[in-house]
């Protein structure tokens, strides 16, 4: 049985717009997307988000809710080795302090809800994030073959979250 390994991923989401942020290096490099990653040791999955926002962005969130748990697996044909299955806990963020900016990881935007660009993003993320906008509560699982595809998926709404 791969290994689950948990991550975080934060929305900040002040409608009408949203704040994403371009991948600069690592797993995900020039894609949009929202910000987070790895615990810590010891880290609850929370700190780990409000860590991972300030450490991105350099804005300290002050009120985040968790709005979804979406597994990832990636098939052996993907060319992703040892991932295991992400387990990412999206936030949404919604009261912060502090202005945006650009760190070594990445560079943030907003953008209009009307504008978001699925196209530079993770080929999931025009699955789940309408959910997420519409201010719904989800789980679900995806299978990435290579390149990328999805080879399968599934996903729901829910009011119970792990």
């Amino acid at each position: 049985m791969p290994i689950k390994r948990p991550l975080t991923l934060c929305i900040i989401y002040d409608p009408p717009r949203i704040l994403l942020g371009m991948k600069k290096r690592g797993f995900g490099a020039g894609r949009w997307n929202g910000f987070g990653g790895k615990l810590k040791e010891g880290e609850t999955i929370e700190s780990a988000a409000k860590r991972e926002i300030f450490e991105e962005t350099g804005i300290t969130a002050h009120d985040i809710e968790k709005r979804g748990v979406i597994e990832f697996e990636f098939s052996p044909q993907s060319g992703q080795k040892n991932a295991g299955i992400l387990e990412v806990h999206v936030f949404q963020v919604r009261g912060f302090t502090g202005t945006p900016e650009e760190s070594e990881e990445m560079k943030p935007q907003w953008f209009s809800v009307d504008e978001i660009p699925y196209d530079t993003m993770w080929p999931d993320d025009i699955h789940w994030l309408p959910l997420f906008l519409a201010g719904k509560r989800f789980k679900g699982r995806f299978l990435f073959g290579e390149h990328d595809t999805i080879l399968a998926h599934q996903l729901e709404e829910t009011n119970v979250l792990p």
